[in-house]
């Protein structure tokens, strides 16, 4: 039987990165053969491709960072949390460990989520491209005045926006920016986008969900010196007055292995306190 072959993405600054990558190696020995740390070594799409899972030891943004790299692969995603909060990271290295030999023999669910492809056109003309797991978020930036922006579906006439920017989540950034500005909580294997003002100008314009096959235009009418379009938390692009940008549903895909131990509705309660029942007062009984 052929081992299986794993991409790690691991920070080996990271002190728990590396005590996790150490008990994962003592665990499957020489069950697996690891091709290269994309931490430490760029890895082409060449490389990637040769890879039947990617394990990701860290938080939230080092899955965010891999998911962009591996989405044109088909290669599924290993989440093991050494981060603060591991939303998007399933297992734990001990959940990991029980679980790896159901992983390999594919007892397990392979959950595919959409990401966007975001284009940034100035003058008819791309000047930027890339794409978002999460979110894709125009911020007003200093001098930190409302901006005005123009926001069109499917070519429909333009909706203005006045306020401090707007938010275009996936499924799976449902729960992150998207959800702290006040917008809807999706199931993450949906195909969907959800559009969120930030701190709009007006009581009517609120967050609306789209079906993912629908092209989103934004123009630029007013901006700040330093408003940018921010990708993950991660990627960015200062952007001008007049610039446009199209967003859209990516054709490739970010490839979740889920943790068998839990869903998402499990890890909204666990790590979110999502539906927590009130804290209601008792009273003892007079005797």
């Amino acid at each position: 039987m052929n081992k299986p072959k794993l991409i790690l993405f691991a920070d080996p600054k990271r002190p728990h990165a590396i005590e996790a990558m150490e008990k994962f190696a003592g665990f499957a020995g020489d069950k697996i053969d690891v091709i290269s740390n994309c931490l430490e070594t760029v890895c082409s799409v060449d490389v990637l491709k040769k890879a039947d899972y990617a394990l990701v030891f860290g938080g939230d943004g080092t899955i965010l960072g891999a998911a962009r790299q591996l989405c044109e692969t088909r290669v599924p995603v290993i989440g093991v949390n050494v981060g603060k909060l591991g939303f998007l990271a399933e297992f734990s290295i001990e959940e990991l460990t029980a679980q790896f030999d159901r992983i390999l023999t594919g007892d397990v669910l392979i959950e595919k989520r959409m990401i966007m492809h975001c284009t940034v056109f100035r003058k008819d003309a791309s000047v930027f491209e890339s794409t978002a797991v999460n979110d894709a978020v125009i911020t007003a930036g200093t001098p930190f005045n409302m901006i005005e922006m123009k926001l069109a579906v499917d070519k429909q006439n333009p909706a203005v926006c006045t306020g401090d920017g707007m938010i275009i989540s996936t499924p799976t950034g449902s729960t992150a920016y998207n959800l702290s500005a006040g917008g809807p909580i999706l199931s993450a294997n949906l195909s969907a986008m959800v559009i969120t003002p930030l701190c709009p100008h007006s009581l009517s314009f609120r967050p609306i969900v789209t079906n993912a096959d629908s092209q989103l235009r934004i123009e630029l009418v007013r901006i700040n010196e330093r408003t940018t379009l921010l990708l993950d938390g991660q990627v960015q692009q200062k952007l001008q007055a007049g610039d446009r940008i199209d967003i859209r549903k990516h054709a490739g895909q970010f490839l979740v292995v889920n943790n068998p131990l839990r869903t998402q509705w499990d890890t909204l309660a666990e790590k979110l306190n999502w539906a927590e029942s009130p804290r209601y007062q008792t009273y003892k009984k007079r005797q």
